[in-house]
């Protein structure tokens, strides 16, 4: 396997995850945020799952210091001129991203791979007027990034087939299981998934079971490891309530994806699930 130098955009949940990921595979990882705190937090979060692994004698002491040196947190995107491949894991807004993608198009290689772990936002637009949109991809990993193993590498309008099969190699390097993607609003995954979250808002607001009575009826009942409100709460009702804002948008306000306003008002309230310590169940303790 050849080992790459990968910038990593955003160090909150998903971006210090993948960050992880490369590290693991001996990938040089840049991590980028603009906020110390963030990067402080996420160091605190690399060595915490590393010092798990040696607890379980997965991984030697040694072998947790290499991989940790393999990460270096930096505040400047000009540092990332020297990566061969970007991952962007900042909040689900489309000018923002444009914003990062336009700079990335200035600072990278003209070779460099430019992906986005975008969950529901179109590749093409993102892409859309920008230098060489033919490096920018859709790389979609899923929380936690370590543990879960699928990755949607979602190929834009104007993506090349040189570096759709590209990513889809770096996937698989990284020990993931890669799924070409076409462009669609969700792609696979979140599309799926919208009727799972919204119909057990329907049922929360409609008062006929509470958020643990349907919680326990799909585990129990349904076989899932994890029930609709136990899993926004650790997705972040945020992100959760932002990727079907943009679905919706996207179907063009196709009922069957509106939005809930049970999830509206959680997000005005700050109550996001687990990293607020209060979602649809409290964290506090």
């Amino acid at each position: 396997m050849e080992r790459k130098t990968v910038g990593v955009i955003g160090a909150g949940t998903m971006g210090a995850g993948i960050a992880l990921v490369c590290a693991r595979r001996e990938h040089q990882v840049l991590l980028l945020d603009a906020n110390q705190a963030v990067l402080d937090k996420a160091m605190s979060y690399l060595q915490s799952i590393l010092s798990k692994d040696v607890e379980k004698g997965k991984i030697s002491e040694q072998k947790k210091t290499e991989t940790l040196d393999q990460v270096h947190f930096v505040s400047d995107m000009e540092k990332l001129a020297v990566a061969d491949i970007v991952i962007e894991a900042v909040p689900e807004r489309l000018e923002l991203k444009k914003t990062i993608f336009g700079d990335l198009s200035r600072i990278c290689r003209s070779d460099a791979l430019l992906l986005t772990n975008t969950s529901s936002i179109s590749i093409t637009e993102i892409a859309g007027g920008l230098p060489h949109p033919e490096r920018i991809l859709g790389f979609h990993f899923f929380n936690p990034a370590p543990v879960m193993p699928l990755i949607e590498v979602i190929r834009g309008k104007k993506s090349s087939e040189e570096n759709v099969q590209a990513a889809y190699r770096f996937a698989e390097d990284l020990g993931k299981v890669p799924v070409l993607v076409t462009d669609t609003p969700g792609f696979i995954v979140n599309r799926i998934a919208r009727p799972y979250y919204n119909e057990a808002l329907r049922i929360l607001g409609d008062n006929v079971a509470s958020v643990e009575q349907i919680d326990r009826i799909m585990k129990q009942a349904g076989g899932f490891k994890m029930g609709p409100f136990e899993l926004q709460d650790m997705i972040g009702i945020d992100i959760n309530f932002a990727t079907t804002q943009s679905v919706y948008t996207d179907f063009f306000h196709e009922g069957r994806f509106k939005p809930s306003r049970i999830q509206q008002r959680m997000v005005q309230a700050g109550s996001l699930g687990r990293k607020t310590g209060d979602g649809f169940y409290d964290y506090s303790k």
